[in-house]
């Protein structure tokens, strides 16, 4: 620091203040210690910074899965708005889960120094109702049913769920059909339960649920027999993934999308324009899910209190492709 304040002529002070972003220096002085700091090759020290301020501008993320389009896009979302507030992501996926591991993943964490935690939760414990955090540390829960009693931000997936199934029977389809994600998910189970309570609801028939694992292989073999069913004309799949090998599933068994079927998936990623044909979907919007995740723990930094609980529900919208159409009498 005073060989860049001795090349750009100003006191280390200056030098200091230009370093941290604080106001008070002109802004030909900034440019002239900029590059100073620029050919002698000066980093500030960040571990000095964080013992000096008791920061360390790194936010923690803990996640049960990243095999999941939908983890992997929020994880995404969460590192670009992370960054763009000045601050670092350190990711510690959990194998299993369990409340041991999820202890175990916040004092790890807390070992690596970080200011706050992010909670990717999709999925149920497998030895506990409901999940119990760390008291003390600033967190917030993506995905997950815990809005009681902590700070949760989630996609409205009732919601989707609800326009998808409306969308298909206003198409005239007697009913819907839904390939359902797996069974410890929450996002599955929220799609799920707006599922049958939307048929209910306009008075329909309520077909047997099928089960898929999010996987292309999973909606596949759900494909397969749901083609056998002869009143089986329009499917709600739970992501655009299960969307993709039910088509495939429907192509090879002769069942024309949507002439003779139609398909609605959720997510809308990128490929799904690109399905043939192109998918009628649900869009999540995954990067203002991790911006509020972020502002969300970064306000809790700064009021250094627990901010309000409860859920913060993203809104999704309706995509209309071409794998969607009127039912055929």
């Amino acid at each position: 620091m005073a060989d860049v304040a001795q090349l750009a002529g100003v006191s280390s002070q200056t030098v200091s203040r230009v370093s941290n972003g604080f106001p008070g220096v002109t802004e030909d002085t900034r440019r002239q210690v900029l590059a100073a700091m620029r050919e002698l090759g000066y980093r500030p020290n960040s571990a000095a910074r964080a013992l000096r301020r008791g920061e360390f501008r790194t936010l923690g993320v803990i996640t049960f899965s990243l095999s999941t389009m939908g983890n992997i896009r929020t994880l995404e979302a969460i590192a670009t708005s992370a960054a763009q507030h000045g601050y670092a992501v350190t990711l510690l996926p959990v194998a299993v889960p369990t409340q041991d591991e999820v202890n175990g993943a916040f004092s790890r964490l807390g070992e690596l120094a970080v200011d706050a935690v992010i909670v990717i939760m999709e999925i149920h414990l497998l030895d506990a109702a409901t999940v119990s955090l760390p008291p003390g540390v600033q967190v917030v829960v993506a995905d997950s049913d815990a809005g009681d009693r902590y700070t949760v931000v989630d996609t409205d997936q009732a919601g989707g769920a609800r326009d998808a199934v409306r969308h298909l029977l206003d198409l005239g389809h007697d009913t819907v059909w839904h390939l359902a994600g797996p069974e410890g998910s929450f996002a599955a189970q929220r799609r799920a339960n707006a599922w049958s309570d939307t048929l209910r609801a306009a008075g329909r028939m309520t077909p047997p649920l099928v089960r898929g694992d999010w996987s292309a292989e999973s909606g596949y073999r759900a494909g397969l027999r749901l083609a056998d069913e002869p009143d089986c004309t329009a499917v709600f799949a739970a992501n655009d993934q299960m969307a993709l090998g039910l088509l495939r599933a429907l192509h090879e068994r002769g069942r024309h999308v949507p002439d003779d079927i139609s398909v609605i998936g959720f997510d809308d990623i990128p490929e799904s324009a690109s399905f043939l044909p192109p998918l009628t979907t649900i869009h999540q919007d995954f990067a203002q899910v991790g911006r509020l995740c972020v502002e969300g723990v970064l306000d809790k930094m700064r009021q250094d209190a627990a901010a309000e609980h409860g859920t913060t529900l993203v809104p999704t919208r309706l995509v209309r492709r071409e794998s969607t159409g009127p039912r055929r009498r």
